[in-house]
């Protein structure tokens, strides 16, 4: 058997999210066919992280086991042929055997992207807010993200997981035309917490809250104290890196 490792690009618009579920069509499920029909049985992957309904990816990393003797580059054209159009694989390499998709990755970057006009060919992949944004108590909120910190206030109540520290390595807001766009690099992300991060940081633009109160949102470690969760559809997952951090 051998380890591939895949880098996945898809638009979420129409998918349920990412992960296997009873009810709804997933990006698993997806590619789980596709391989299922190439191997004439079932094939699992295993993912860098779920996405949600919605969300989209640009750099989605997955692994699966192979029997077939196939150069691990001809798996890009073989299953794009039979996945939707809106999945698409851009690299197929040959992987360690160890390599795992999740519990390898060492960064991931996401990026969440806002409009200040309404546009109705960007509506599946932009949030639009259409009033007056202070872009630089934007960008001073979101430095005050960057560190090791404890994200219970910018995470669902009811998570999956106990320990809510992680580390956020860059923060950046860009204004490109009519665009505005975060970027998080971190050692990874509880569930929903980039949303509320973007959420919490627009509602600072707007005035709501002061960009110093970052910082007694992250001490409170309440998620009643944080802001709203943005919508899923302006969420983009980025890059997955697997190099050691510095």
């Amino acid at each position: 058997m051998r380890r591939i490792k895949l880098t996945v690009a898809y638009d979420g618009t129409n998918y349920a999210g990412y992960q296997v579920q009873p009810n709804g069509n997933t990006i698993q499920a997806e590619i789980e066919t596709v391989l299922a029909r190439m191997h004439r049985q079932p094939v699992k992957i295993v993912a860098s992280g779920r996405t949600d309904a919605g969300v989209h990816a640009l750099g989605q990393v997955i692994h699966f086991d192979t029997s077939l003797q196939m150069p691990a580059e001809r798996f890009v054209k073989a299953l794009n042929a039979m996945l939707p159009d809106d999945i698409h694989v851009k690299q197929a390499e040959e992987a360690d055997a160890l390599f795992h998709a999740r519990y390898e990755a060492k960064r991931k970057e996401y990026r969440y992207y806002i409009r200040k006009t309404e546009d109705p060919f960007r509506r599946h992949y932009a949030a639009t807010v259409t009033y007056t944004l202070n872009l630089e108590s934007m960008r001073q909120a979101m430095k005050l993200l960057v560190g090791t910190h404890d994200f219970t206030s910018f995470s669902v109540t009811k998570a999956e997981v106990e320990d809510r520290v992680r580390t956020i390595y860059e923060t950046e807001v860009l204004e490109v035309d009519d665009e505005i766009i975060f970027r998080f690099v971190g050692s990874g992300f509880l569930y929903n917490q980039v949303r509320i991060m973007v959420g919490t940081v627009i509602e600072i633009g707007r005035g709501k809250y002061e960009p110093a109160d970052i910082t007694q949102m992250l001490e409170a470690r309440d998620r009643r104290m944080a802001g709203i969760t943005a919508p899923p559809h302006g969420l983009y997952l980025w890059n997955v890196n697997y190099e050691k951090v510095d």
